[in-house]
């Protein structure tokens, strides 16, 4: 069954028919690399692995029935290449939101599951944060011990929150994008969400949308801000206050830029020119983020 009508510009068509990735009785080898596979895929982000990475010590485990799936995901999550690639360099908020992602499959709900693991952590340490997710009855009821664990985030199911589907997508950006090779590298995705218990819109992944998705960039998700969310201050040209609007504009080609350099732009027109200035940003090739009317205060 399709997530959405929309799952194919959105990115998800690969979930829509999702087959759950299960270690069953009376295995087969093939069957045990298919599985090893795709928990690499899942718990590493998608990833590139090199074979030398590879963690063949858990592998012959699982594959020789010592282990289960779920210890397999632990062995994973656990070492230094899990901690190479999401944790000793991000934010250690940016961390848990991709833990949650990686091992429960959906994005953190609220705030306080975030201070709940940034506390786990401080008093006692990452191992002990990775087996609260593994151990946990959501991970034991969703995927048991032999079910690999997949984006049940993008899901309609029991004990769900809608929120939920919304925030995966400022986690999932592609079903051949990697949790390494995004913008905002490191920073967190859901951090004001989450503390202003608000709810995100969808944003197409870099292969949705034709191929093109406005993602802020790293200084304007840490809150610096690149370009300005206020009206007036002079900003404004002259018109109607009440009917100015903000229009943020990603890929937009400047003077003196290569065409492959891309530039965040904010501008407020009044409703008069708005037509206009659409039309001028698309001959300059520059892609429409969003338009809302401007705050006024």
């Amino acid at each position: 069954m399709a997530i959405t009508t929309a799952a194919s510009r959105l990115g998800v068509s690969g979930f829509s028919d999702n087959n759950k990735i299960e270690l069953r009785p009376n295995w087969k080898p093939e069957e045990a690399q298919l599985v090893i596979r795709a928990v690499y895929r899942q718990v590493l982000g998608n990833d590139y692995i090199m074979a030398s990475e590879r963690l063949n010590s858990a592998e012959s485990l699982l594959t020789n029935g010592q282990i289960s799936v779920r210890e397999f995901v632990r062995s994973v999550a656990k070492s230094e290449l899990y901690k190479s690639k999401f944790f000793y360099n991000n934010f250690q908020t940016r961390t848990i939101e991709l833990n949650f992602k990686h091992l429960l499959g959906r994005a953190p709900y609220d705030e306080s599951e975030i201070i709940y693991h940034l506390d786990l952590y401080e008093n006692e340490g990452y191992e002990a944060d990775i087996d609260s997710y593994l151990n946990s009855n959501e991970y034991q009821e969703n995927f048991g011990e032999n079910i690999v664990p997949y984006y049940r985030g993008f899901e309609t199911q029991l004990g769900q929150k809608t929120v939920g589907f919304t925030r995966m997508f400022q986690l999932y950006r592609g079903y051949a994008n990697s949790d390494r090779a995004q913008n905002k590298t490191g920073v967190p995705r859901l951090a004001n969400e989450l503390g202003q218990n608000t709810a995100s819109t969808v944003i197409a992944p870099s292969n949705g949308s034709g191929g093109w998705a406005y993602i802020p960039s790293k200084a304007r998700a840490l809150g610096t801000g690149l370009t300005p969310t206020k009206a007036l201050g002079g900003t404004v040209p002259f018109g109607t206050a009440s009917r100015i609007y903000r229009i943020e504009v990603a890929g937009m080609a400047q003077s003196g830029y290569p065409k492959v350099r891309r530039a965040s732009k904010a501008f407020f027109v009044p409703y008069e020119q708005l037509n206009e200035t659409l039309q001028r940003i698309n001959r300059q090739g520059g892609k429409i983020a969003s338009v809302t009317p401007a705050s006024l205060d």
